[in-house]
């Protein structure tokens, strides 16, 4: 695995005939309010969609959900402030880079809602993550060292995982979410996810610019206006939505702390600081700025202080998200003072549980037309992953096959690990833990033991 080049932490290359490096450059108004808009366009969904998942599995009401919502903004605007800004030497990577819950840990965090008792599901979730976050806090400074037993051999399976795991989430909604009514799969249900998509896939075929960034934001508002007529959309919760307040601490219970979920999460999190590493690595090059090994440890510093904060306000794991790099790459917009800027109305954002509230409220089958086109995009970028994975080695597609089959096991047979011990169905009853565990274990059978620490692939900063 490449390691990240040893230089200054902040080692940006002078541009000639510029005083002000493009990551530093404050822009005017006119330019960073449009520029900010794109990144929060392109973040908002990724990151309501673990709050609205996990607030779904657990039963909350739509009080809970826009707490849950409203803590996730919270959270990811305060990371990516802290990342952009930076706390002296000890935390930010001062690079434009979105921090926010990450969509990895809803299979994981799913899997211990499932095997906790009710009630209990939120604060089994909020244990786990909290010593998540510990656990980044400590491996961060160490983990350029581990980097290379974490190719994009093994992160290509567990981003694939990941939307593959989660597909039957918008599937379920698209038949209107509660499996258990009369009308379950109806007509109705069915008609009003293929609109959402049918709109996402227009407004992706024919728009321009701005709004194409946005089509899922678009189809899912398209989607919820067409919902009203047929009286698919009920918005008589938003008069009982506070229109301004933070989240309380520890608001759905005390934390509570099970060895198998904590040990399912660190898997996960290890997964994300790969993510989140490799981010900053495209970062550095796409803004001409050097990524050393102190940006990154200061960057992964930042995922553990969001993640270890998030139990606190209701938040989950937190990670760099991929689509915003590709924001910067799009539109050559380089400033972090643009990113704090979306961080900052992250904040504001996630201090209006109204807001939060009428995204709580956008209908299930809209909900799922969306998912099908959100987490089939992210198993697209697991496949995009693998193609530069060195599939050419016979031995990298036997570990590729094995590690996807571990994976899809809980999906296909869901029963499979029931006869195992509780603390085995939660670690390999989630397709991406498990999934992971294989592709790391056998990654290191094939290219580290006895072959001279070989890695599959290094890792690249593309």
């Amino acid at each position: 695995m490449a390691q990240p080049a040893t230089g200054p932490a902040e080692g940006p290359k002078p541009l000639i005939g510029t005083a002000v490096h493009p990551c530093d450059e404050k822009l005017p108004p006119s330019r960073l309010v449009p520029a900010a808009l794109q990144h929060i366009a392109a973040m908002y969904a990724g990151v309501v969609t673990p709050p609205l998942i996990i607030g779904q599995a657990v039963g909350l009401d739509t009080a809970g959900m826009t707490r849950l919502i409203a803590a996730s903004l919270l959270i990811a605007g305060l990371a990516t402030i802290v990342q952009t800004i930076g706390i002296g030497a000890f935390a930010g990577n001062r690079l434009p880079f979105v921090n926010a819950a990450s969509s990895a840990g809803i299979a994981p965090m799913l899997a211990i809602a499932e095997t906790s008792a009710p009630g209990h599901q939120l604060p089994a979730i909020y244990g786990a993550v909290l010593v998540a976050g510990v656990f980044c806090l400590t491996v961060g400074p160490f983990f350029g060292r581990l980097l290379r037993f974490f190719p994009p051999l093994v992160t290509g399976v567990v981003i694939t995982l990941i939307g593959v795991t989660l597909m039957p989430v918008p599937v379920a909604w698209a038949q209107g979410g509660d499996a258990t009514a009369a009308d379950f799969g109806a007509m109705k249900y069915l008609a009003l996810a293929a609109f959402t998509l049918v709109v996402i896939l227009l407004v992706q075929r024919f728009g321009r610019g701005f709004l194409k960034q946005v089509a899922l934001l678009v189809g899912m508002f398209v989607g919820t206006l067409a919902a009203i007529p047929f009286g698919l959309a009920d918005f008589s919760a938003l008069r009982s939505a506070p229109l301004a307040a933070l989240p309380a601490p520890f608001a759905f219970g005390a934390p509570e702390f099970h060895p198998a979920a904590i040990l399912s999460l660190c898997i996960v999190m290890l997964v994300l600081m790969t993510e989140s590493s490799a981010g900053m690595l495209a970062l550095g090059e796409i803004c001409d700025r050097r990524t050393d090994g102190r940006t990154i440890t200061r960057g992964l510093r930042t995922d553990g202080i969001a993640t270890l904060l998030g139990p606190v306000f209701g938040g989950f794991p937190t990670s760099a998200f991929a689509q915003n790099v590709g924001v910067v790459s799009l539109t050559r917009v380089r400033s972090r003072y643009v990113v704090a800027a979306a961080g900052g109305a992250l904040l504001v954002l996630g201090a209006f549980p109204v807001l939060g509230a009428v995204v709580s409220l956008v209908p299930m089958p809209v909900l799922g037309g969306a998912g099908i086109v959100l987490f089939g995009s992210i198993a697209v970028s697991g496949i995009r992953t693998l193609s530069e994975a060195g599939l050419d080695d016979s031995s990298n597609i036997i570990l590729v096959a094995v590690a996807l089959g571990a994976g899809i096991i809980p999906l296909a047979a869901p029963t499979f690990y029931a006869g195992f011990p509780a603390w085995a169905q939660t670690v390999l009853g989630s397709g991406i833990s498990a999934g992971a565990l294989v592709a790391v274990v056998l990654n290191l059978f094939f290219h580290h033991l006895g072959t001279h620490s070989r890695p599959a692939v290094a890792l690249k900063s593309s």
